[in-house]
C-alpha cells in the first residue's frame, strides 16, 4: 500500500511509530468509520470517541506524563493526524485539542492551570476549543472586539466568536479578548473560559459544505465573569503568544493535507484497478497512470518537506515562514490531488457514499482556516524581504 511505502521513507519512522500506526489504524477501522453517517447526521461526534482516544493514549501525545500525556515527541502526533486524514476522519477535533490547546497550557499556563486541565484533556473527559475568529475579523486577530473589563479579582467578558471547531461540545475554551479597551494599554489577552460559566452560550452548530461531523459553532459572552487566575500568560501578551503558536497549528493543517492526499490517491488506485471501461480496468489507460503519477510525485515532494518541518517542530526550531510555506503549499496540492482523483471516479465521484466525494468537500476549508493561503503568502514574503521591511520601519521612526 502507498501508506507503507511513505512510512518507510519518513525520517522519523521508528519501530515505535509503526506499532502506533497499527493501533491507530485499528482504532479508526473498528471504532470510527462505522459511525461516520451517524455523526454527520448529528453534526457532531459522540463524547465516547473522545474518551476512547484518551484510553488509548492518543490525546495530548507529546504532553509530559506528569500532566497525563504520553510524553512522546511531536512526530507521533503527526502520525495520528496523517492517519485520520488518510481515511477522511474529520469529526473528532483531536488535533486542535491536543496539538494547539494543550501546548498553550503547557507553555504559558500556571502550574495550577496545568494540573486542573491537562490530565482531563488527556483522558478525553474535557473537550477544548480555541476562540479567536469573530464575525467581522478573520485573519486579522488584532481587530477582535470581544472585551474583558478588569473588575479586580475577575474580568467581565462580552463579545462573540465564530467558526469555532469543537465549539458545541467544548467544556473549556481559550479565548482571545481585548483588555484595557479604548486606552493606551489596550492589547490582546488570553482567558481560559469554562462553558459552565454563567453568560457563556453556544450557537447551533453550522451546516457546512464539508466536515459535516465536526461541530463548529458560535460562542457568545454576555457579562461572563472570569476569575483572574484564568488569565493565560501575561496580560496584553495574547497576540504574541498566538503568533508564536500559529506555526504549530499551520503545520497540523499541512499534515492533514498530506494524509488526505495520500488517502485520495490510495483509494483511487484501488477504484481504477477494479472499475472497467471498454473491457479493461481504468488503470490500464495511460491518462489514469499519468494523472496518478503526477499526484504521487507531488505528494512525495511535500511529504519530504513536511517530515523536515515535523523534525524541526519536535526540536522547537520550526519558523513561522516554514510553517506558512508548508500550510500554503500542502493545502493547494491537496486540493488539486483530490480534484484529479475525483475525476477518475467519474460520476460515482460525485456521490456522497464514496469517500472521495467527502474528501473533495472536506478539504476546501483548509485553504481558509488557520490563516488564509493569501495571508500565508504575505508571511512568506515578509520573511523574504525581512531586512527591507526593517529598514523601512527604521526610516519611519527617525
Amino acid at each position: 500500500m502507498l501508506q507503507n511505502v511513505l512510512l518507510e521513507r519518513k525520517i522519523y519512522a521508528s519501530e515505535e511509530h509503526k506499532m502506533m500506526q497499527k493501533m491507530i489504524r485499528d482504532f479508526i477501522k473498528n471504532e470510527i468509520l462505522d459511525h461516520t453517517d451517524e455523526w454527520e447526521k448529528n453534526g457532531m461526534v459522540s463524547r465516547n470517541i473522545w474518551e476512547r482516544a484518551g484510553e488509548l493514549g492518543l490525546l495530548c501525545i507529546d504532553i509530559p506524563e506528569q500532566y497525563g500525556g504520553s510524553g512522546l515527541d511531536f512526530s507521533f502526533s503527526a502520525l495520528f493526524i496523517e492517519e485520520l486524514a488518510k481515511e477522511g476522519v474529520n469529526g473528532p477535533g483531536f488535533s486542535l485539542h491536543s496539538d494547539i490547546i494543550a501546548p498553550y497550557l503547557l507553555k504559558y499556563g500556571t502550574e495550577a492551570q496545568k494540573q486542573k486541565y491537562l490530565p482531563k484533556m488527556a483522558t478525553g473527559q474535557l473537550i477544548t476549543a480555541l476562540g479567536m475568529t469573530e464575525p467581522n475579523c478573520g485573519s486579522d486577530l488584532q481587530a477582535i472586539k470581544t472585551t474583558a473589563v478588569d473588575k479586580g479579582d475577575h474580568y467581565v467578558v462580552n463579545g462573540q466568536k465564530t467558526f469555532i471547531t469543537n465549539g458545541y461540545m467544548s467544556d473549556m475554551s481559550i479565548v482571545a479578548v481585548k483588555t484595557h479597551h479604548g486606552t493606551e494599554k489596550e492589547a490582546v489577552s488570553l482567558l481560559i473560559m469554562e462553558s459552565a460559566f454563567e453568560g457563556f452560550e453556544k450557537g447551533i452548530p453550522f451546516k457546512k459544505i464539508g466536515m459535516k461531523a465536526q461541530d463548529t459553532c458560535e460562542l457568545f459572552f454576555d457579562n461572563v465573569k472570569v476569575p483572574k487566575e484564568n488569565l493565560l500568560g501575561e496580560e496584553g501578551l495574547g497576540f504574541k503568544i498566538m503568533m508564536t503558536e500559529l506555526a504549530r497549528e499551520r503545520l497540523t493543517v499541512a499534515l492533514t493535507a498530506i494524509g488526505g492526499a495520500e488517502g485520495a490517491i490510495e483509494k483511487t488506485i484501488e477504484y481504477t484497478s477494479t472499475r472497467t471501461a471498454f473491457k479493461q480496468p481504468i488503470a490500464n489507460f495511460q491518462n489514469t497512470q499519468f494523472k496518478l503519477a503526477e499526484c504521487a510525485a507531488q505528494l512525495q515532494v511535500h511529504q519530504a518537506f513536511l517530515d523536515r518541518c515535523t523534525r524541526l517542530l519536535s526540536n522547537h526550531k520550526l519558523t513561522a515562514e516554514s510553517a506558512s510555506i508548508a500550510k500554503y503549499s500542502a493545502t493547494e496540492m491537496h486540493g488539486k490531488v483530490v480534484d484529479e482523483c475525483l475525476q477518475l471516479f467519474g460520476g460515482y465521484g460525485y456521490m456522497w457514499d464514496y469517500p472521495i466525494a467527502r474528501m473533495y468537500a472536506d478539504n476546501r476549508v483548509a485553504r481558509i482556516y488557520a490563516g488564509t493561503n493569501e495571508i500565508m503568502k504575505v508571511l512568506i514574503a515578509r520573511g523574504l524581504f525581512k531586512e527591507l521591511f526593517q529598514e523601512m520601519k527604521a526610516k519611519r521612526n527617525t
